[in-house]
C-alpha cells in the first residue's frame, strides 16, 4: 500500500494530471478504510485471522496487479481503494489476533510495540523499492515499463503475507455473554474510557498528518531543497521506528497513560518551538523529537484499547479506532491547507500544538480506567 501510494500519484502527475486530482486519489487510499473499518473489524471478530488476511491478500494483490497491466488513471483510483481496504481490513485481524495471544498488560504493550514496528519498515521499503524500479526499470524515457515493474512487484508481495500467516493457529472463537440482538459499535462510544482513549489517540494521529502536511511547506517558505525536506520527515519515520524498537525492553516501566500524557505535552512544545526554526537542521532536531514522542504512541494505545474492551468485540473497538484515524487522514489535509492560506502556516502549528496540550489532560484520567475485560 505505501508503494502504490507513492508511485501512483507520480504516475498521475507524470501523465499530466492536476495536483488536485492528485490530492483525491491518495485521498481514496484512506476513504476505503472509513467505510470497512467497522465490517472489517466484525468480519475478523467471527473469522479470526487467516480468512480476513486471505481476503485481504487478494484485494491488494488485484488492486497493484490492475495497475501493472493498465496504468491509466481510473484504474489507480481503483488500486488506491482496494490496497488501502486490504491494508485497513488486514491490520484489523493481525491486531487482534495479538492483542487476543497477549496475556496481560505488560505482555500487551510489548507484543504490540514489537508489531508497530511493521508499518514503520513498510513506510520505508514500499515507496524506495518502488522509487527504485520506477527509475531504474524504464527501457527509455517515455516508457511505463518502471511503473509497471514497481506495480508488479508491489502486487506479489501482500502473497508473502498470507504464506507468513496460512500456518497460524486460530484461537478459539469468543462468543459474546448477551443472546439477545447484537450490541451496536457505537455503543463503544458510550463508554467514557473509551471515548476518551479515542479522542486522545486522534488528538495524536493529527498531529502525525500535520507534521506531514506542513513541514514540505515550512520547508519551501524556508528555501529547503526538496530533498532536505525529504531527509526531514525520513528522520521522523526513523525515530518513530527506532523508539518502537526500543519500547518493548522498557515494557515493564511503562504505563499507557504517562506515555500519552507526556507524549500530547511534548507535542504540545515541540510544534510551539518548530515555526521559529529557520535551519534545516534545527527542523531536523524537532523532526527527531517529534518522531520519538509520536512513534510510543501507537502500541500504548493499542495496549489500552484491549484491556478496557471486552474480548468478544476487540475487532470492533479497532475497527472504530481506524475509521476515526482514516476519517482523519481525509479531512484533515484540507482543513490544514484552507487554515494555512487564511492564518498563516506557522499558526496551524501553534494551534494544533496549543489544542493537543489541552488535551492531555483527557490522557491522564485515563490513569484511573484500567478495569481489564476479557481476563487481560
Amino acid at each position: 500500500m505505501t508503494g502504490t501510494r507513492m508511485a501512483a500519484p507520480l504516475l498521475a502527475l507524470r501523465e499530466g494530471y492536476s495536483p488536485a486530482a492528485v490530492g483525491v486519489l491518495l485521498a481514496l487510499f484512506a476513504l476505503a478504510s472509513v467505510f470497512l473499518a467497522l465490517p472489517a473489524g466484525r468480519f475478523a471478530d467471527r473469522h479470526g485471522l487467516r480468512r480476513p488476511v486471505s481476503y485481504s491478500v487478494l484485494a491488494a494483490v488485484t488492486g497493484a496487479g490492475a495497475a501493472a497491466a493498465f496504468p491509466v488513471f481510473p484504474v489507480l483510483c481503483m488500486s488506491a481503494l482496494l490496497t488501502g481496504g486490504a491494508t485497513g481490513a488486514a491490520v484489523i485481524s493481525l491486531q487482534r489476533h495479538v492483542g487476543r495471544a497477549a496475556s496481560g498488560a505488560l505482555q500487551l504493550r510489548r507484543v504490540f510495540s514489537w508489531l508497530s514496528i511493521g508499518p514503520a519498515v513498510s513506510n520505508f521499503l514500499g515507496p524506495f523499492t518502488a522509487g527504485l524500479l520506477i527509475d531504474h526499470a524504464g527501457a527509455a524515457p517515455g516508457s511505463l515499463s518502471g511503473y509497471r515493474a514497481a506495480f508488479f512487484l508491489l502486487a506479489v508481495l501482500p502473497l508473502a503475507s498470507w504464506f507468513l500467516v496460512r500456518r497460524t493457529r486460530e484461537l478459539p472463537p469468543v462468543i459474546a455473554a448477551n443472546g439477545g440482538t447484537p450490541p451496536k459499535a457505537w455503543d463503544l462510544l458510550r463508554e467514557p474510557t473509551f471515548r476518551r482513549l479515542m479522542l486522545v489517540n486522534w488528538f495524536l494521529s493529527s498531529c502525525w498528518d500535520v507534521h506531514t502536511f506542513v513541514v514540505p511547506v515550512l520547508g519551501f517558505e524556508r528555501g529547503i531543497s526538496a530533498s532536505v525536506i525529504g531527509s526531514i520527515l525520513g528522520a521522523f519515520a526513523v525515530a518513530a521506528a527506532v523508539i518502537r524498537m526500543l519500547m518493548p525492553v522498557v515494557a515493564a516501566h511503562l504505563r499507557e497513560w504517562r506515555v500519552l500524557a507526556s507524549a500530547m505535552l511534548i507535542t504540545a512544545v515541540l510544534f510551539a518551538v518548530y515555526p521559529f526554526t529557520r535551519s534545516a537542521l534545527a527542523m531536523g532536531v524537532c523532526s527527531v523529537l517529534l518522531g520519538f514522542a509520536l512513534g510510543m504512541v501507537q502500541p500504548m494505545v493499542m495496549s489500552m484499547l484491549h484491556q478496557i474492551t471486552p474480548e468478544a468485540r476487540h475487532g470492533e473497538a479497532l475497527g472504530l479506532r481506524l475509521m476515526a484515524i482514516n476519517a482523519s487522514s481525509v479531512l484533515m489535509p484540507m482543513l490544514f491547507g484552507s487554515a494555512g492560506a487564511l492564518i498563516g502556516i506557522a499558526s496551524v502549528f501553534w494551534i494544533t500544538g496549543a489544542v493537543v496540550g489541552a488535551g492531555s489532560r483527557a490522557a491522564w484520567l485515563l490513569k484511573d480506567s484500567l478495569t481489564p475485560h476479557g481476563g487481560h
